[in-house]
C-alpha cells in the first residue's frame, strides 16, 4: 500500500497565509483499478493565483496545483511506468488518475533541461507570458512594453520575449537583487520600484514618449500610475493583481476613467487555458526552442521537501523568489 502526505487548507486565509492555515494529512491510497496510474510528485509548484482560488476550497480540501509527476505504477497502456507527466494532483506526494487530465512533456525535451521547466517557464507561466503579449497585447517591433513583478516567473519571460520581438522594455521589481538580474538578462530599464523618490517620474524617465504595451502583474497602486503613463491606444493585458491579493483593508480606487477614455486605452484580462490545442503545442515548442538556445533564460526559486510547501507558497506572496518558486518533493 502506498501512503500519500497531502497539505489541505485547515482555515481560510485572512490577509498574508500563515503556517497555522495548513495541515498535512496522509492517507492510504487504494490498489489501481485498470485504467488507472499512480503517480509520485517529483516537482510541485506554487503560484499567485492560489491565493485566489483556496477562497473556493472548502476547509479541509486539498491545495491545487500541477506537478511534474513519475508514473511508478500503470494499468493505463498510454502512460507506461516510468512516464513523466504534468499532472493536477494539488499539494501531495502521490496520486492515483485516469489519465484523463494527464499530459506528457515535449517529446523533444533534452537531457539538459531541468523537468521543473515544465512548471515554469516552459509551461503555464510561459504560456501566459506567451500569449499575454503576443496576443492580448499584440507587440510590434519598435514598441515600448512596461512590465510589473518583472522578476517574476511571468514577468521575466515577458521581458525577454519583447526582446526577441525588438520592444524596448522597461521591468519594475522590489529588489536590488531582482533589478540587476533583469539588467542582466536584457531588460533595457530596471527599476526597483520600493525604492525610486517617485514611481511616475520615474517610469517617466524610463520612457518619455510613454509606453504601447503594459503587462499588469500587481495592480493597486502601482497599475493606476502606470496606466498614467500609456500612449494612445495603448493596450494592456492585466494577468495578475498580486499587490492586492493579500489585502485586508478595502481595495484601492481604480484607474482614472478619464486617462482610459482620452487615451482610448485597451485593457482586458486574461486566464491561459482559453488557448488549447495545436496553439497551445507551437507555443511550448516555441518556448521550449528559445531556451535550448539560449534566447530566454531562467531562474527557479526552489525549495527543498514537500512539508515545506506552505513556507515557499507563503515566501512567493511576500516576494521572496526570484523567478519561478518551485518545491522539490
Amino acid at each position: 500500500m502506498v501512503h500519500a502526505k497531502s497539505w489541505t487548507l485547515k482555515k481560510h486565509f485572512v490577509g498574508y497565509p500563515t503556517n497555522s492555515d495548513f495541515e498535512l494529512k496522509t492517507v492510504e491510497l487504494p490498489p489501481l483499478k485498470d485504467g488507472e496510474v499512480l503517480l509520485e510528485a517529483l516537482y510541485l509548484t506554487v503560484d499567485p493565483y492560489m491565493r485566489i482560488m483556496a477562497k473556493s476550497l472548502k476547509e479541509g480540501d486539498m491545495m491545487m496545483g500541477e506537478q511534474v509527476a513519475r508514473v511508478v505504477e500503470s494499468k493505463n497502456s498510454a502512460f507506461p511506468t516510468g512516464t513523466i507527466v504534468l499532472a493536477p494532483s494539488g499539494w501531495t506526494t502521490h496520486s492515483i488518475s485516469n489519465g484523463e487530465k494527464l499530459e506528457k512533456v515535449l517529446a523533444e525535451w533534452p537531457d539538459t533541461l531541468p523537468l521543473s521547466l515544465a512548471l515554469g517557464t516552459v509551461g503555464m507561466p510561459g504560456l501566459t507570458a506567451y500569449f499575454g503579449l503576443l496576443d492580448i497585447c499584440g507587440v510590434k517591433g519598435g514598441e515600448t512594453v512596461l512590465v510589473s513583478a518583472a522578476a517574476g516567473a511571468v514577468g521575466s519571460i515577458v521581458g525577454q520575449i519583447a526582446k526577441l520581438k525588438g520592444c524596448k522594455v522597461v521591468g519594475t521589481a522590489g529588489s536590488d537583487e531582482k533589478v540587476a538580474w533583469l539588467k542582466k538578462h536584457g531588460f533595457d530599464v530596471a527599476l526597483n520600484y520600493k525604492t525610486v523618490k517617485s514611481l511616475e517620474e520615474a517610469l517617466k524617465v524610463a520612457a518619455p514618449e510613454g509606453y504601447d504595451c503594459y503587462f499588469d502583474n500587481v495592480g493597486g497602486e502601482f497599475s493606476n500610475v502606470a496606466i498614467t503613463q500609456m500612449k494612445k491606444f495603448g493596450r494592456i493585458a492585466i494577468c495578475g493583481a498580486i499587490s492586492v491579493y493579500n489585502r485586508t483593508s478595502p481595495l484601492p480606487p481604480g484607474p482614472s476613467p478619464e486617462i482610459i477614455i482620452l487615451k482610448e486605452l485597451h485593457l482586458q484580462g486574461f486566464i491561459v487555458y482559453r488557448w488549447q490545442g495545436e496553439v497551445r503545442q507551437k507555443a511550448l515548442r516555441d518556448l521550449l526552442k528559445w531556451v535550448s538556445e539560449g534566447k530566454i533564460q531562467y531562474h527557479e526559486h526552489v525549495t527543498e521537501g514537500f512539508e515545506n510547501m506552505p513556507a515557499a507558497f507563503i515566501g512567493l506572496l511576500k516576494g521572496e523568489n526570484l523567478g519561478k518558486a518551485i518545491v522539490k518533493a
